[in-house]
């Protein structure tokens, strides 16, 4: 409970906002679910709140906007932070940050390289407006 409460602060920027993403994770496991299922679910859980986040944002325009396919710039960011989080606050191997986020194994190395050079210099500041999900 520890390491998720961690990374649902680091990945928010509130006390608040992590608490209500623990409590939306931890409504989905059972007592006996592997912690690595917990990771993922969590991961589910923080990508749904940041597409509830993007949709009530968003201005109402009269045409229909397909989105694109594949993450977003934004997911792609949580998903890149939330690897180094991984790595570092529960220290999971990238194997398993790999079969949590979904993406292959050198996708991982390269964010892990590229997402702690990030996070050291201070460029997740990506003026993110959504009140839950701040980059530090």
């Amino acid at each position: 409970m520890d390491d998720i409460y961690s990374l649902a602060y680091w990945m928010t920027g509130t006390e608040k906002s992590a608490s209500e993403l623990v409590y939306s994770t931890y409504l989905n496991v059972e007592s006996n679910t592997p912690e690595r299922e917990v990771f993922r679910i969590f991961r589910e859980c923080l990508l749904l709140k940041l597409d509830e986040g993007m949709s009530c944002s968003r201005p109402k325009s009269p045409f229909k906007r397909k989105e694109p396919q594949g993450m977003s710039l934004r997911e792609r960011f949580a998903d890149i932070k939330l690897s180094v989080l991984l790595s570092e606050i529960p220290g999971l191997k990238h194997n398993d940050i790999s079969k949590i986020i979904g993406k292959p194994l050198n996708t991982i190395r390269l964010w892990l390289s590229t997402g702690r050079q990030s996070l050291a210099s201070g460029m997740f500041t990506v003026g993110c407006s959504l009140p839950f999900f701040h980059f530090n």
